[in-house]
């Protein structure tokens, strides 16, 4: 049974700096493309960073956020930096054997962890 479980989020002022976790289980986890995703209120689930042996980047986050991997402890982060009010949203991450950078492609998600960004 894979499970994905994020950890990290919170409240944090403007400009400052969250780093989430997302341990994973059940699964050869260095085999697996992990990414990030978010969700607003109202809105739809985006694309925000993916990483293989290589990473990739939503443009919204691009120079702020930082997607990394331990294949020792299975588990991927994401280090936000700078962050934004528009930065708020429920963050997921997900696994995927032949994913990148649509949502569609992964197989497993987790529960999702709150970030809220104050001004």
């Amino acid at each position: 049974q894979v499970q994905l479980v994020e950890s990290g989020g919170g409240l944090v002022q403007a400009g400052g700096s969250l780093r989430l976790s997302c341990a994973a289980s059940g699964l050869t986890f260095s085999s697996y493309a992990m990414g990030w995703f978010r969700q607003a209120p109202g809105k739809e689930r985006e694309f925000v960073a993916a990483i293989t042996w290589k990473t990739y980047y939503a443009d919204s986050v691009k120079g702020r956020f930082t997607i990394s991997r331990d294949n020792a402890k299975n588990t991927v982060y994401l280090q936000m930096n700078s962050l934004k009010p528009e930065d708020t949203a429920v963050y997921y991450c997900a696994a995927g054997v032949a994913a990148w950078l649509n949502r569609d492609e992964y197989d497993y998600w987790g529960q999702g962890t709150q970030v809220t960004v104050s001004l």
